[in-house]
């Protein structure tokens, strides 16, 4: 059974940093293709941040700020985020692609305010 599991969310002020955790299970982690995605109320789902192999990649708003990585190890992948803004408010998902299927955690909240 394949799960997701995100944490790190939670409320902070604007310039401040959280780090997301997606711990994966069920599937071969090394081989997916990791992401963060991220949804505000009322807004689409985006694309927040790509990693693949050794590859990663950025939606433009939190290049630089915003960093992805992994620990195949570990079957974990993190995104650390910094320099928050109030519109980086947001549900934070992981997601695994594999062999041509989706998969989503259940999300964490970030909320930057002050």
């Amino acid at each position: 059974q394949v799960q997701l599991v995100e944490s790190g969310g939670g409320l902070v002020q604007p310039g401040g940093s959280l780090r997301l955790t997606c711990v994966a299970s069920g599937f071969p982690f090394s081989s997916a293709i990791m992401n963060w995605h991220r949804q505000a109320p009322g807004k689409e789902r985006e694309l927040v941040a790509i990693s693949s192999d050794d590859i990663t990649d950025y939606t433009h708003s939190v290049q630089g700020r915003f960093t992805i990585f992994r620990d195949d190890a570990k079957n974990t992948v993190y995104l650390q985020m910094n320099s928050l803004k109030p519109e980086d408010t947001a549900k934070y998902y992981c997601h695994a692609f594999l062999r041509g299927r989706d998969y989503w955690g259940q999300g964490t909240q970030v909320t930057v305010s002050s």
